[in-house]
């Protein structure tokens, strides 16, 4: 017996040896900051972790995805956006728009290769917990213009999507964008960002939109014009509701 647990802890001993070399030959790199981090923390560092978990906890407005708690809704909405004209019927969100999850969105519309599983999960988890999951019947990337899709090599909504868990709900891209817009400026007025993104979409003519229940899918709510005027233009194809699913709110922190 005793021999045998020798043997045991000496075919160990190889891979313990390789894992330390390992370690110094090609140290673990946070994927989000570059710092070091370790193998178990599932590519991100300790520090890294723990502002995302602030990002990603707190409750929220149903209806426009801001910081509110449940006690200063009414009728289902926050007083920002009580009497708001929205074309989509709700949102759910994995956070809010700072510190940690700020960067690995904005790393994410560079190089999404790294980043994309774990920010798949954090949008899928939002996803499973929001109020129109078992609703909805199709998945819809808002649509990236065909020369920044060519640039970029990937439209990021549409990874996000992908990573989207659902039993019967279909991945449709038949929502396009017909216009190239600005890069929307977070200093824009609402008004600006509306008009920025007006008229900027439309469905294919062989769309299957009519009496669907979609989910719309995008990185970032900010204003909430581009989902607004994607919800709009889905509507106006015979949709019957559309939510929406973003990883990150912004404009809820002041610092």
């Amino acid at each position: 017996m005793r021999f045998r647990h020798l043997m045991g802890r000496a075919r160990r001993v190889p891979a313990f040896a390789w894992q330390g070399l390992k370690q110094l030959l090609w140290p673990a790199l946070c994927h989000n900051c570059r710092q070091p981090a370790a193998d178990d923390d599932h590519g991100l560092c300790q520090a890294c972790w723990e502002e995302l978990l602030t990002c990603t906890v707190g409750e929220y407005c149903p209806r426009c995805g801001r910081d509110a708690t449940r006690y200063g809704l009414v009728a289902g909405a926050c007083p920002a956006c009580q009497g708001a004209e929205q074309h989509f019927d709700g949102v759910a969100r994995a956070g809010v728009y700072a510190d940690a999850l700020q960067q690995m969105i904005l790393s994410f519309k560079h190089d999404g290769s790294e980043l994309a599983p774990l920010l798949g999960l954090l949008a899928d988890s939002a996803f499973q917990g929001s109020s129109f999951r078992n609703e909805i019947d199709c998945l819809v990337p808002v649509p990236l213009h065909w020369t920044r899709r060519l640039t970029r090599g990937y439209n990021q909504a549409h990874v996000i999507a992908k990573h989207l868990t659902h039993p019967a709900a279909i991945l449709i891209t038949d929502l396009v964008r017909i216009r190239r817009t600005l890069v929307q400026p977070s200093a824009a007025t609402p008004a600006a960002r509306a008009r920025n993104v007006k008229d900027a979409f439309a469905v294919r003519s062989d769309h299957r939109f009519a009496g669907r229940r979609i989910c719309l899918v995008d990185d970032i709510k900010t204003s909430g014009a581009t989902l607004n005027e994607c919800a709009k233009t889905l509507k106006q194809a015979g949709a019957e509701q559309v939510c929406a699913l973003v990883l990150a709110v912004a404009g809820q922190r002041s610092s």
